[in-house]
C-alpha cells in the first residue's frame, strides 16, 4: 500500500460545490482513480499569476512548489524507463532522449492533449495566451507532483509510463536525434566561416522565460530560433540554419 505524504495547503478550498465535483471528475478521468486530496490538485493548477496570499507573511501560494516536485519525479521515472528500455545505449544517448521527452515544448503539447489547459487558474488579463506558453507544461509537472503526494510513487510511476510516455513516438525521437548546433559549427569550420551565437531577446517572466537566439556568420545575421532555454533556442536557430544550407 502506497504511503501517503501529507502536504500543508495554506489556503482553504471549498468542498461540495458543483464546481468542485466537476473538477474532481476531471481529475479522476485523467488519472484513472478518485483523488483523495482534492486541494493538492487545485493547487497544482493555480498559475503564479493567480497566486493567493496566505497566513504566512510574504508567501503567496501557487503551483510553483508542486512544479519543482513534479519535475524531479517525472525526470526520475523517465530516466529509469529509458535506462531499462535501452540497456546498450550510453549515458549521452539516454540524457538527450530524456531531454527531448521532458522539454517544455513537449510537455505543453501533452498537457493540452490531456485537457489540463482547461483546468488552469490564471489571471484573467492573460486570457488567450499562446499555445507555446510554458504555463501548460508547468501545470503538467505540478500535476505530477500532486499525484505523487496524493497517491504515492508507485501509482505516479504507472501514470507517467501509461498516460504520458505513450504520447511519444520514441523511434521518431531517436531518428531525429540530430545535434544541429554541431552540424552548423562543423559546416563553418569546413567552409572557413566565423560563426557566433547570441541571445537577441528574452520574453516572459522570471519563471516562464522564452529566449530568441540568432546565428551570425561572419558577423552577418543568418538564422534565428526560439526556446524555453538558451540551449534550446540555439538548437532551434541551428536547425533553421541547417535547413537554409540543406545540411543533414
Amino acid at each position: 500500500m502506497a504511503k501517503r505524504i501529507l502536504i500543508p495547503i495554506l489556503s482553504l478550498f471549498r468542498t461540495g460545490s458543483a464546481e468542485d465535483k466537476k473538477f474532481k471528475e476531471s481529475i479522476a478521468h485523467v488519472i484513472g482513480d478518485k483523488p483523495s486530496n482534492l486541494g493538492v490538485y487545485q493547487l497544482a493548477f493555480r498559475h503564479t499569476s493567480a497566486s493567493r496570499e496566505t497566513a504566512i507573511k510574504g508567501f503567496r501560494e501557487s503551483n510553483e512548489r508542486l512544479e519543482y516536485l513534479g519535475d524531479a519525479v517525472l525526470g526520475m521515472v523517465v530516466a529509469e524507463f529509458l535506462f531499462t528500455k535501452y540497456p546498450y545505449k550510453d549515458e549521452g544517448f539516454l540524457t538527450e532522449i530524456r531531454s527531448r521527452i521532458v522539454n517544455r515544448e513537449s510537455l505543453n503539447q501533452i498537457s493540452r492533449k490531456l485537457g489540463l489547459d482547461r483546468l488552469i487558474e490564471y489571471d484573467g488579463n492573460r486570457r488567450g495566451m499562446s499555445p507555446r506558453s510554458s504555463m501548460y507544461g508547468d501545470a503538467l509537472e505540478a500535476f505530477v507532483g500532486a499525484i505523487y503526494l496524493d497517491k504515492g510513487f508507485r501509482f505516479t510511476r504507472t501514470f507517467i509510463i501509461s498516460k504520458l510516455i505513450t504520447h511519444y513516438d520514441l523511434d521518431s525521437i531517436i531518428q531525429n536525434n540530430v545535434n544541429f548546433k554541431s552540424l552548423i559549427i562543423e559546416w563553418a569550420q569546413r567552409e572557413g566561416k566565423e560563426i557566433r551565437f547570441e541571445i537577441l531577446e528574452e520574453r516572459g517572466t522570471r519563471h516562464h522565460r522564452e529566449f530568441i537566439s540568432q546565428i551570425l556568420v561572419n558577423d552577418e545575421p543568418f538564422a534565428t530560433g526560439n526556446g524555453f532555454t538558451k540551449k534550446k533556442a540555439e538548437q532551434s536557430a541551428s536547425e533553421q540554419a541547417c535547413a537554409i544550407l540543406e545540411l543533414k
